[in-house]
Order: structure tokens, then sequence, then C-alpha cells
């Protein structure tokens, strides 16, 4: 059973989305908002697996939600304007569904939703971790890598590259949210929706990057720089 919540400051079109998530048997509503300010503080402590959110709020819009949050779940999007498309993409949006949203639509979008699920579930299982290292599926070999020598891990799609200090990256079919869950926090950030750095193996910052190389390095995002700003003040003399 997939869980889910529902986004919309129109009670009409709210009642519509909780109906048809009603009539899903797959699917099992939460809870439902027309704030989304609020869907912030709910999911600090409620753990769920998609959202049905709609783009056009006052105060906080449903994207900009989206990219305020750093563990988003799966996100559909519902709205009666299509000049959001593509932006959507950019959070990593299942779907994108322009009102009125007919059954069928809903439908296809959730089951679409319902297989990204599954795959995370079974790409979960791929890592076991053991004190300071872990081990990781790439291809037919099980690879144990120790936390240390972990750079930084960069998603690809489906897959993560974990870039290795004075080794060959190793790549593994996984999803960054699943990995980022057993690596220690102490020393690994998310930086970015697409990168985690090892905070140990950071030597130079440059306005909000993070240098490597001449050809290497990588841009802290918005929606986590007040946190590695933080980390930046802690740590290094300005």
């Amino acid at each position: 059973m997939i869980t889910c919540i529902a986004v919309d400051d129109e009670p009409l079109a709210l009642r519509q989305v909780v109906s048809y998530i009603e009539q899903t048997p797959f699917l099992q509503l939460s809870a439902k908002f027309t704030n989304a300010s609020l869907v912030k503080e709910y999911l600090k402590t409620n753990a769920i697996d998609l959202m049905f959110l709609d783009i056009n709020m006052p105060d906080l819009s449903g994207m900009e939600l989206a990219k305020s949050l750093k563990n988003p779940p799966k996100i559909i999007f519902t709205t009666a304007y299509s000049d959001y498309a593509i932006e959507s993409y950019k959070v990593n949006a299942v779907d994108y569904l322009l009102k009125p949203i007919e059954y069928n639509d809903f439908l296809s979008a959730s089951t679409k939703a319902e297989d990204f699920i599954k795959k995370d579930t079974l790409l979960k299982t791929e890592i076991k971790k053991t004190g300071d290292y872990l081990f990781i599926k790439s291809g037919q070999k099980h690879i144990r890598i120790n936390f240390n020598d972990i750079e930084y891990l960069e998603s690809q799609k489906e897959y993560v590259c974990i870039h290795l200090v004075n080794r060959a990256p190793v790549k593994t079919l996984i999803r960054l949210k699943n990995i980022e869950e057993v690596l220690p926090q102490e020393n690994f950030m998310r930086i970015h929706r697409s990168f985690i750095v090892n905070l140990n193996h950071i030597i130079t910052v440059e306005r909000n990057r993070i240098i490597y190389s001449d050809k290497r390095f990588i841009v802290v995002s918005d929606t986590y720089i007040d946190q590695f700003k933080e980390f930046i003040s802690n740590n290094f003399f300005s």
C-alpha cells in the first residue's frame, strides 16, 4: 500500500483528488491539506510515499515546497496551468496532471509512481552497512567501500556514482536517498539534489562551489546553502 497526502488550496479540487485516491486500491490517504506550509511540519514526523501537490497556492506554492524539501516523497503535481511542466521535472516529479483531471490520467500517474516506489524498495536492499564501511553491488560484484575513502556521491538517474580517493569511481544501481540513510551524518552532507559530499575531504571552497580540481567542482544548491554555510563558519577561519 502506498501512503499519500493531497495538497490543494481549492476545496473542490482537493475533494476530487481525495475521491480519486479512495477509488485507487493501492493508495492510502494519510492526510489532506489546503496550506502548503503545514505540509513541511507534517513531513518532519510522518513518512509518506507520495504527494499530490497543487502548484498555485498562496503564501507557499507547491513548487516552492517541493524545492525546499531535502528528502521529498514522490510528487505528482496537479495544476490548472501548463507553464510549470518543465520546471516540475527539475524537481524529479513523477508526473504533471492538468485540471480538470480525468481519473484515467490520475490512475496512470499513480501507477507510474507505484513503479518508482517499488523500485526504490528493491534497490534499498542492495546496501549492506557494517561499522565504518559498506558493501554495495556493482554489476555482478559486491564491493567493500570504506566511508573515509568516499570523496563524494553523484546521482545519475537510477544509478549512484561513488567517487573515491585514489581509486576509480564505482557505479551502483541505487537511489541517492537510499544510500544517504546509511552514511554517517557527522561526516556526510547533501549539498545538491544530485550530490552528497564527504566533509572530511573538502579542501577548497570558492563562493558556493566545492573545488576538487581544475576540472572538478560541485555547486551547492540554494536548498542546502544555509546548512553548508553553517558548516563553513564552524570549521573555516574567515
